[in-house]
């Protein structure tokens, strides 16, 4: 594909933008493919190369296809513009399903007949030893094809019509009065070449078989009629192949586009316009639609409330508490705490910085989602995606809904190992607890001195060991103070810790609120965000190819 859209940007006609609009739509079906059906993009696609591989070929040369149905005259017409007896009519018609062609102008055609799958047999050089003699013909250039009949009972037929209506330049459609007006050309062919005016010639042959006062109004239906599948302004030119009436504005009206040398480029950027426009059906003309912020910020809470964050948060700043208040309290009733549970161990979270490594980790004990916290997920889900459709076709709404699904059933264990291998910056204590710590054991110690230091004094005097050294300080003794001053200072300061810790354990439950939200932040973004964002993405994509295809 790429060397053949390489290709075709150098062969393009100068100041053409078909490179630009086969880029496009090249695109717009890689970004499309998985959200529109596989048989539109197929097509598409083939029509991508079918466009590069044209602009490969010969630019010298036009093909000029006539087809039309069985008894319209078209094998005649065909003669009557080539001036030899190349096709058999009536009932000398050939049973193949072959085209025939006649070239006037053979340099480079033979690649560009090769290319259209005409075999040698049916092809005839219009400037071969039969026109020796003869000044240049206007048609030099072309290469006109007699197709099959295209409502031929032979299903070869058919196809062989169709194929090549595909690849002509200039198609030619040849009607007759009987049945100028049969649904077959018209809903088959005609109203699905609508945009393809340009390049299209539409013949009334037979003209002669039509009483001359109904002439005129018989033209008039045939236009109405193409009018009707979106072919305004196609020429339709009455002839008579068998009188020879109508041939010349014939062939002077196919010199004429032919001589354009656009009639090439034309049929090609209406095939991508056509092509886009099918695209767009399936894609609509909306915006982009953006995911609002406070649709991701509500997902992002569903999912740490159904994580059990706020539980976690809770259990941070209760362990904090406890670990704290065991260093910090008063020795002396501070072991009472060692009796009461871990918070974090209790939830499998006492992991620390250690925890980030633990990708395998076990899982953690906090309680699973309940029924409603599910259905708060499934509904913060539903009204993502309900915002990032807005005015996107059935088919795109569609793949965003299923691509903000798929991953949802490893929601619960994506959550728990986020909160798992999360560092909660609990696991230790504070470095002012360790201070507090030492200043409580001096407390105690001093305090201990003091009552065994009252302990000597009051056992000494009774037993009569004699006067022991009592010291005063500001006239207290010094024993007295020590043992107040221990236990006082050690209550004190344990009030105090209390103040700290609980100032301390809501500033850790913030940091692991933070550190929870922004793993769950990323689990959010794995899991549903991401996916949406990436087939709003290929969207955009899609469209902008679209729009380049149409520009």
């Amino acid at each position: 594909m790429t060397s053949l859209l390489e290709g075709a940007r150098k062969l393009v006609t100068r100041g053409s933008d078909i490179g630009a609009r086969l880029d496009g739509l090249e695109q717009a079906v890689t970004s499309a493919r998985g959200r529109i059906d596989d048989s539109v993009l197929d097509q598409t696609s083939a029509l991508v190369e079918r466009t590069a591989a044209r602009l490969r070929i010969s630019a010298d040369h036009t093909v000029v296809a006539l087809a039309g149905a069985t008894g319209s005259g078209k094998s005649s017409t065909f003669n009557a513009l080539t001036g030899l007896e190349l096709s058999a009519v009536g009932v000398r018609r050939p049973t193949t399903s072959w085209a025939t062609a006649c070239i006037w102008g053979d340099e480079g055609a033979p690649e560009l007949l090769e290319w259209l799958g005409i075999p040698p047999r049916h092809q005839v050089t219009r400037d071969s030893m039969l026109s020796v003699g003869r000044e240049k013909d206007e048609l030099d250039g072309v290469i006109l094809l007699d197709l099959p009949d295209h409502d031929s009972t032979e299903v070869s037929h058919h196809l062989e019509v169709d194929r090549l209506v595909q690849l002509a330049d200039l198609m030619i459609w040849v009607l007759d009065p009987q049945k100028y007006a049969d649904a077959a050309i018209h809903d088959r062919y005609l109203s699905r070449l609508a945009g393809h005016q340009d390049v299209m010639l539409v013949v009334l042959n037979q003209i002669d078989r039509v009483p001359a006062e109904r002439r005129d109004a018989m033209v008039d239906d045939v236009r109405r009629l193409l009018a009707a599948d979106g072919l305004n302004g196609v020429p339709v030119i009455p002839v008579s192949a068998a009188q020879g009436w109508g041939i010349a504005e014939l062939r002077a009206e196919v010199a004429r586009k032919v001589k354009s040398k656009k009639v090439a480029r034309q049929r090609l950027e209406a095939d991508l316009r056509a092509a886009a426009t099918t695209l767009q059906g399936y894609t609509g003309t909306g915006p982009v639609p953006e995911l609002p912020r406070a649709r991701v910020e509500a997902l992002e809470e569903a999912f740490a409330d159904a994580a059990g964050v706020p539980t976690v948060v809770k259990a941070v700043e209760d362990s904090t508490r406890l670990r704290a208040n065991r260093a910090t309290g008063w020795p002396v009733t501070s072991w009472v705490s060692r009796l009461k549970p871990d918070p974090l161990k209790r939830l499998h979270l006492d992991l620390g910085a250690d925890a980030k490594a633990l990708t395998g980790a076990a899982r953690t004990s906090v309680p699973a989602a309940t029924q409603v916290q599910r259905a708060r997920v499934d509904s913060a889900v539903r009204g993502l995606v309900d915002d990032a459709t807005v005015g996107l076709k059935q088919n795109w709404a569609h793949s965003v809904r299923e691509a903000s699904v798929r991953r949802l059933p490893d929601v619960n264990d994506r959550l728990d190992r986020a909160l798992a291998t999360t560092d909660l910056g609990a696991d230790r204590v504070p470095a002012w607890a360790q201070a507090v710590r030492v200043l409580q054991w001096i407390l105690i110690t001093a305090a201990v001195v003091g009552a065994l230091w009252l302990l000597l004094l009051t056992l000494g005097t009774s037993a009569g060991l004699g006067d022991v050294p009592t010291p005063e300080v500001l006239g207290w003794p010094l024993p007295l103070l020590l043992l107040a001053g221990g236990v006082g200072l050690g209550l004190l300061l344990a009030l105090a810790g209390r103040l700290l810790v609980s100032l301390t354990a809501r500033r850790r439950a913030r940091v692991a609120d933070s550190r929870l939200r922004s793993a769950i932040h990323e689990v959010s973004e794995e899991l549903v965000v991401e996916p949406v964002r990436a087939e709003l993405a290929a969207y955009a994509s899609t469209r902008a190819g679209i729009d380049a295809a149409l520009r």
